[in-house]
């Protein structure tokens, strides 16, 4: 009994976990007090070795148990400082966090792809950049000798494999599965050899195409005159200009009126050409069709009052941080 007083005074006046494991080893460890006694067990009489031995395994339980006891006393007590230590108040108001923001150029294609998915047209994602001359040339009716198809303003793999200049390409894939009526809204990338400030080797483009019947050039300009006004404003001036390409023909050039009383081109456009339909045995006395052109960062630019293109592709935080609170489109 003296003993396990005396082991519950040193109990009573351990104050960590640490101070603990030490009472542990003095008691119950190889060198302890329990061990030493039993080594004494074998020098005694039968009688008394049998009867201090339970009192010593007796000792040993109860040391072991209060032990145990006190270790999860000591363990709880952690936790709880730590719950208190760590607890948080979800009252308080959270710490803004800076989040990235979508680049400007895909803000802009998901607003047109958007806008004209309201007018019924189907969004087709196409990925085939390299293209071959028959699609990227040869089909829109550009001939041989047309300056684009020149080293200088054209990446050619070989004679015949190109990165696409237009994504005019693509009327060609959707004519060819003759399946009309077609009304469709082509995003992409296209390449060509210019660098400057309004110039980029890789830049984006929007083609829409449709062909249906009864299709008219008055009805070409309400869909361009419905995205122009969406985009810029009701009040925005738009201007009609001829012009030329080889894939359309009425073919036009559509300005819109800067703030500085200053015409700005926006893209191109006009009526598929009968050609072209004839081509894939469509017959143009029934079907006719229009198409028009959009380079994406053109109308980024003008949004924005941005003069050099290249801002958008040398990744400066500091510059696209400045569209996370813009309109996104």
């Amino acid at each position: 009994m003296k003993y396990i007083n005396k082991f519950r005074l040193e109990l009573n006046k351990v104050n960590s976990i640490q101070e603990l494991e030490i009472l542990r080893i003095q008691y119950l460890g190889k060198k302890g007090f329990i061990l030493s006694h039993i080594k004494k067990l074998p020098n005694l009489c039968i009688i008394d070795r049998k009867s201090i031995g339970q009192k010593i395994n007796y000792l040993k339980c109860y040391i072991q148990d209060a032990i145990n006891k006190k270790k999860i006393e000591f363990k709880n007590i952690y936790i709880k400082k730590k719950i208190v230590s760590e607890k948080l108040d979800i009252s308080l108001p959270g710490k803004r966090n800076d989040i990235g923001s979508m680049h400007p150029i895909n803000s802009m294609i998901n607003y047109i792809k958007n806008f004209f998915h309201t007018l019924g047209f189907t969004i087709i994602i196409n990925e085939l950049e390299i293209e071959n001359q028959y699609y990227n040339f040869d089909s829109l009716n550009i001939p041989v000798y047309h300056p684009s198809r020149n080293s200088q303003d054209t990446f050619w793999f070989d004679s015949n494999n190109l990165l696409r200049t237009q994504t005019s390409n693509m009327q060609i894939h959707e004519i060819k599965k003759h399946q009309l009526p077609i009304k469709i809204i082509v995003p992409g990338k296209v390449y060509r050899k210019d660098y400057d400030q309004t110039h980029s080797p890789m830049f984006h483009q929007i083609e829409g195409l449709v062909i249906d019947k009864h299709v008219n050039f008055s009805n070409l300009k309400w869909i361009i005159n419905s995205f122009l006004y969406s985009f810029f404003g009701q009040n925005i001036q738009t201007r009609f200009r001829a012009s030329y390409f080889p894939f359309t023909i009425l073919s036009s050039e559509v300005d819109v009126m800067s703030n500085n009383n200053v015409w700005l081109e926006i893209l191109g456009c006009g009526l598929v050409h009968p050609d072209i339909l004839k081509r894939f045995n469509i017959n143009h006395k029934i079907y006719s069709g229009l198409a028009f052109g959009v380079g994406v960062e053109r109308l980024v630019m003008l949004y924005y009052g941005l003069k050099d293109l290249r801002l958008f592709y040398k990744n400066d935080l500091s510059f696209l941080k400045q569209f996370n609170r813009s309109r996104y489109f």
